[in-house]
């Protein structure tokens, strides 16, 4: 697994909201973002875990990957358009 991007970052703070509101926000987002830009989804869901690179695959986005912090997760994708 690649590590994380840390800069250029765009922050979606889902943390509290249940499955499938993570995944919806990130959508969201990802419908105005720019090619190549780096989207980090901030989820306690772990249906995310699965949902977010099933996406990603889905759409030809780039799944980064996923690092778990103190009661939540921070998940990335990369946009291609």
């Amino acid at each position: 697994m690649m590590m994380l991007v840390q800069e250029n970052v765009t922050i979606i703070n889902a943390k509290g909201a249940f499955c499938p509101g993570p995944l919806v926000e990130l959508m969201k987002k990802a419908k105005t973002a720019n090619g190549g830009d780096v989207l980090e989804l901030w989820t306690n869901e772990e249906g995310s875990l699965k949902d977010v690179p099933e996406w990603a695959k889905k759409f030809n986005h780039d799944y980064i990957g996923q690092e778990k912090e103190d009661g939540y997760y921070r998940i990335q994708v990369r946009i291609n358009k």
